[in-house]
């Protein structure tokens, strides 16, 4: 393999391994190590503004398939991402973990 074909095959390795740590962070995708769902919106939001920064600041150089890989991956995760934050802002936040024993006063 040229490096020319390595550059763009871990590039593109490189903008899934993002995406895919972003769509667990919106709980989209099952965290692997803990085999849950999980939600970090913080998190997803690092993730896709590094894949924005890293997309900004190659522009110039990519190819039409890298340049489309990283407008299709970008517009996915930020119109999920919209979503994710909606959905979180109607469900009220929960002050006791399910767990533990409800007390009455």
């Amino acid at each position: 393999m040229d490096q020319v074909k390595k550059d763009e095959f871990l590039l593109i390795q490189l903008i899934l391994m993002f995406q895919t740590a972003a769509l667990q962070h919106m709980g989209k995708l099952k965290n692997p190590i803990s085999d849950k769902i999980e939600q970090d919106l913080p998190q997803a939001q690092i993730s896709i503004d590094i894949l924005d920064m890293m997309y900004n600041k190659m522009k110039a150089n990519l190819t039409p398939e890298e340049e489309r890989m990283f407008t299709t991956v970008l517009q996915e995760l930020k119109l999920n991402y919209v979503d994710e934050v909606a959905k979180a802002q109607k469900t009220p936040p929960t002050t006791q973990s399910s767990d533990q024993p409800q007390t009455s006063t």
